[in-house]
């Protein structure tokens, strides 16, 4: 039996949801990509251990996927599980006066809010960012001059063996845009966030304001995956770009944005070779022209 069959049987023995043939374009915010052999969305720790053990024991690949920011799919889609963390398991609460512990599913954007809500100031940087909180500790997220190592005390995860752990912040190896979750095979299923008490007024504007500016700088009308490329030591992929003369560079649906040129966007029905062959080109013209070797920081899939 092929494995994927032998994983559908294991999720019907076990009433966890599971979807055949779900295109990933409407799953992620570059809206590009193929079908997903099978879509699973659990509801708990519990069903994640048992999806994680068992595609693990049968060596069916397994690609966990929060709010599909910062991801690239094939058009061809994706030949295993993808494994969703979504709203279903986006539980958010108070731990204590300063922190709060919420399940990696849940969007950063509400995660800001509630601790604006609670009168706790440290997440507004994250305001905007189009992420989840698996993924913004995954990758050490971070927004104007904030990152989430700035605010993580501790985050939970699930092993291959399924067996759940708890990672403290000075364990993680958070650097810029990395963590040690990258050379993990593990699941990221909770964090706990410790943060300074503050004026909710205050905290709201800053937020607003970070937002505001997202807005007037970003090309959020349109579909991305949000920064193209990873900030070089001592410049700006950006400045780069632009100093290039390549704002607006086009392959076929997908372009350098006119209004920020660290994204490339799809203007309409890009596909995934259109961002690919974008990426390139946009690489070779900087590295020519001004000796920088730029990094992809979308994730390629």
């Amino acid at each position: 039996m092929h494995k994927i069959e032998l994983l559908t049987r294991f999720l019907a023995e076990n009433n966890i949801a599971a979807h055949k043939g779900v295109l990933l374009s409407g799953k992620t915010t570059f809206r590009i990509g193929g079908p997903a052999d099978l879509f699973l969305e659990p509801k708990s720790e519990g069903e994640i251990s048992k999806i994680f053990t068992f595609a693990t024991g049968h060596e069916i690949p397994l690609l966990v996927l929060g709010n599909g920011s910062n991801v690239l799919f094939s058009d061809e889609g994706y030949r295993g599980a993808i494994l969703h963390l979504g709203d279903g398991f986006g539980q958010i609460r108070q731990e204590s006066e300063t922190e709060i512990s919420c399940e990696s599913g849940a969007k950063l954007s509400d995660l800001c809010e509630y601790a604006q809500e609670k009168g706790l100031s440290g997440l507004e940087f994250a305001y905007g960012i189009p992420g989840t909180v698996g993924g913004a500790v995954f990758m050490n997220a971070g927004a104007y001059d904030g990152e989430i190592k700035d605010v993580i005390r501790s985050a939970r995860y699930l092993a291959a063996d399924g067996s759940v752990k708890e990672i403290g912040a000075d364990e993680m190896k958070l650097e810029y845009r990395r963590s040690a979750f990258m050379d993990m095979d593990t699941v990221i299923t909770g964090a706990v966030f410790s943060l300074t008490p503050g004026n909710p007024q205050e905290i709201r504007a800053k937020m607003d304001d970070y937002m505001s500016r997202r807005r007037d700088k970003q090309p959020l009308e349109y579909p991305s995956a949000g920064s193209t490329f990873k900030r070089p030591v001592g410049n700006f992929a950006s400045a780069l770009i632009d100093q290039c003369g390549l704002k607006g560079l086009r392959a076929g649906g997908a372009a350098v944005s006119e209004k920020h040129a660290g994204f490339v966007i799809n203007t309409g029905g890009a596909k995934c070779g259109d961002v690919l062959s974008l990426i390139e080109k946009i690489k070779a013209i900087v590295k020519e022209k001004t000796g920088y070797e730029l990094e992809c920081e979308v994730k390629i899939i």
